[in-house]
């Protein structure tokens, strides 16, 4: 079977055992055994998968019949079930006391396309990206070492965010609509003045990833 022209890891006989339950069912596991030339034990781990995946399920006295499930209609479910939470990686952050070289470096080291700028304990005032820099770095004169990186960085009022509990698709949606590279997840302070803690980051390599592990079943339905 295939979801998106991607393989899902059923087997031979576990996709042999969806297509008798689709034509023949509500068939019992001695039924689908004597079709499959095995013995029903031989078919307890494969029935176990089906049914937990959802493709197929079970009543006593009745048999396993077939759910009307696809694997793009589980796929689908599972996504939307995803918190920004589950996925969300380690913000890396500089003080608003730093200097522009700083985020050079920093970006160099972690090997990241931003870097948060915060204030206090972690409250989110900024980011500075790649663009910025360059933007930074073309200007007359300018030394990177000396500019320091409020300067170049996109304030928080400008910002997009999302919050651990935002679901994935959500926060997807953002980063496409607002044609961005990573979003700051943030805890919400709310109090005389309102605050956000960054407690992460959310970034296109963190969905690739999550779309990659659904659809190997490192997540969810597939075995």
């Amino acid at each position: 079977m295939t979801l998106g022209g991607i393989d899902i890891s059923l087997t031979e006989r576990q996709k042999a055992i969806v297509d008798i339950a689709k034509e023949e069912g509500p068939i019992t596991g001695e039924q689908l055994a004597e079709h499959l030339h095995v013995t029903r034990a031989a078919l307890r781990a494969d029935l176990a998968v089906l049914v937990m995946s959802g493709l197929l399920d079970s009543r006593s006295k009745v048999g396993y019949f077939y759910t009307g499930k696809n694997l793009l209609s589980l796929f689908t479910e599972e996504l939307n079930s995803m918190l920004v939470r589950d996925i969300q990686s380690v913000p890396v952050v500089l003080t608003k006391n730093a200097m522009a070289y700083d985020a050079v470096v920093t970006m160099f080291v972690e090997d990241v396309g931003s870097v948060f700028i915060v204030e206090g304990q972690g409250r989110l005032i900024g980011v500075v990206s790649r663009k910025d820099l360059l933007k930074a770095s073309l200007g007359p004169g300018d030394d990177l070492a000396k500019i320091p990186v409020q300067m170049v960085m996109t304030p928080l009022t400008k910002l997009i965010v999302t919050e651990p509990g935002e679901s994935v698709v959500m926060a997807a949606r953002k980063i496409i609509d607002n044609e961005i590279d990573a979003l700051p997840v943030v805890k919400v302070s709310a109090g005389i003045e309102r605050s956000y803690e960054i407690v992460g980051r959310l970034t296109k390599t963190n969905l690739a990833r999550l779309i990659v592990d659904l659809s190997e079943g490192k997540r969810g339905y597939s075995s």
